[in-house]
């Protein structure tokens, strides 16, 4: 399975390197079954494997971070370079500009309880600021038969009397960005916290519905290391869009329930009771680990 799921994803990669919406999926096909054909597997057994897997992802998950580690070293044999999402990999936890992701950098996930939901919190600390900025960007890979595509990110910051939440749904394999940014008369930030949510679970089907999330990093800005933020904001909206990812829903929402009604941070009161064209950029995605 392992062997793979690298040659699926390196299969997808050189399928993407040029042509046409119709050419790209022909050749996605076709490579993939040359792959199948190289380790004397049918599409039906690969199957097979996949529905074992599918209400079992804990042990997927070991398998798809060795898969990772294995496109890295392909990446870095190909003499590939940082991009747009590899370019925070280098920071640490410190610094005007640092990643403060903490678990693992990558998720698999699909749409069956409890393997559709997967929450996680950042307390802040002494080097959280006033006017910090925070972005989270991803990696999104659906492997679908049938369904709709459905992934969903929340972030919320707490600030000391009041929480900024945010929100992207994704439904197209490819890089996707989530940027918070807020006043920094709100306060310090107390804790960075939300879930990533894959729906369908009222779907009975029993199809193949598969959502790797991987090179997770949600990086803090503080207010002097953003010099040209909104440039470099502008182009990394524009490097997703000639990439072939979905145009993002951003919104706010008061209670949690999906209100997709505006756009931009919204400051509410706290609640004290409760996928590139190119091959190497493609490979290069996958370079950021833990």
């Amino acid at each position: 399975m392992e062997d793979l799921l690298v040659d699926f994803h390196m299969s997808r990669a050189m399928a993407q390197l040029d042509g046409s919406f119709e050419e790209q999926s022909y050749k996605k096909q076709l490579y993939w079954q040359a792959a199948l054909e190289k380790h004397g597997v049918t599409q039906e057994q690969f199957d097979s494997s996949l529905v074992y897997y599918y209400i079992r992802a804990d042990r997927f998950d070991n398998i798809y971070q060795r898969v990772l580690n294995r496109l890295q070293d392909d990446a870095l044999a190909l003499g590939a370079s940082e991009g747009d999402i590899g370019r925070f990999t280098s920071y640490d936890e410190n610094g005007d500009t640092a990643n403060i992701w903490r678990r693992n950098s990558a998720l698999v996930m699909t749409p069956v309880a409890p393997y559709h939901r997967v929450e996680f919190s950042i307390q802040g600390d002494s080097l959280f600021r006033p006017g910090d900025t925070f972005l989270m960007q991803f990696m999104s890979d659906f492997i679908y038969q049938t369904g709709k595509k459905d992934g969903l990110l929340y972030l919320a910051i707490e600030y000391p009397d009041s929480i900024v939440v945010r929100q992207t749904r994704f439904s197209y394999s490819g890089l996707n960005q989530l940027n918070v940014k807020v006043d920094e008369k709100v306060g310090c930030p107390k804790r960075v916290y939300g879930y990533f949510y894959l729906g369908g679970a009222d779907d009975p089907s029993t199809t193949i519905r598969l959502l790797f999330v991987n090179n997770i990093q949600l990086i803090r800005f503080h207010t002097t290391a953003i010099i040209n933020n909104d440039e470099t904001e502008q182009q990394s909206q524009t490097d997703s869009i000639s990439s072939g990812t979905i145009a993002r829903r951003d919104a706010d929402e008061s209670n949690g329930g999906g209100n997709t009604s505006g756009n931009g941070a919204k400051v509410l009161p706290a609640n004290r009771g409760a996928s590139p064209n190119r091959m190497v950029e493609r490979i290069d995605s996958l370079k950021s680990r833990r």
